[in-house]
């Protein structure tokens, strides 16, 4: 087990040196030394301590593309359980945790917390719930992300979906919806809208060639936007009983 964590930490440290700044080492270090020790890589599989497997959805799209008012209609209508990225990343910030610290400070710089450290946190958010139906919103938000979550869970998505919005709209939304949160500025949110389109887009084709990515027009009411998304999901419910 040692062994294993020690490569683990190594890999983690690879992966997360290639989003930060130069001169710094020493808080990239930090990061690796509060997350390595308690990150677990699970037995092959992935969920091997469940009667049954998850059965999951990629959510994606842009801030403010609505994906997130979508997920409740779903989790409401469909009994899915709701799991966003950022919610779990924001979740961990508030517990005034050193851990929480240091993913508050990469947030700020407009960088991607390590996916190392966020697929961690959507495990356990799975192994923790009575469910099997999950949406994994505003995750994977790049070929990276990707990777990982498959290589650390064992699994792919069942299905995928994409809630197209232009720029435009989602930039409006975000600054209007006023909530508080450390990432609804317009300096980052210029950020978070050039990471996403240079890193979602690759994901997004990936999933299309295997024909998991269900294309919804996020522009307009929310309820006309559901009812787009309605028979997609009622088209899966045999496959996730």
């Amino acid at each position: 087990m040692r062994r294993q964590l020690a490569s683990y930490s190594s890999v983690l440290f690879s992966t997360f040196r290639s989003y930060v700044v130069p001169n710094q080492a020493a808080y990239t270090l930090k990061f690796v030394e509060l997350f390595a020790t308690e990150i677990e890589i699970p037995a092959k599989g992935g969920f091997s301590s469940r009667e049954k497997v998850p059965f999951i959805s990629f959510v994606l799209g842009g801030p403010g593309s609505g994906k997130g008012t979508q997920c409740a209609k779903i989790a409401h209508t469909f009994g899915f359980t709701h799991l966003s990225a950022g919610d779990l990343l924001r979740t961990e910030i508030s517990s005034n945790s050193e851990k929480g610290a240091v993913i508050l400070e990469t947030i700020k710089q407009g960088k991607i917390v390590p996916s190392e450290v966020t697929v961690d946190l959507i495990r356990r958010a799975i192994e923790s719930s009575k469910n099997h139906k999950f949406l994994i919103d505003g995750f994977p938000r790049s070929e990276e992300n990707r990777i990982a979550f498959e290589k650390i869970m064992g699994a792919e998505p069942n299905f995928v979906l994409y809630f197209d919005c232009p720029e435009e709209e989602m930039v409006k939304r975000v600054l209007c919806r006023n909530e508080g949160r450390v990432d609804d500025n317009i300096d980052t949110l210029k950020k978070r809208l050039k990471i996403y389109e240079s890193l979602n887009l690759p994901v997004i084709n990936y999933y299309l060639a295997k024909g998991k990515v269900h294309k919804i027009n996020a522009v307009g009411p929310e309820e006309e936007i559901f009812e787009q998304v309605r028979p997609i999901i009622s088209s899966y419910e045999g496959a996730c009983k």
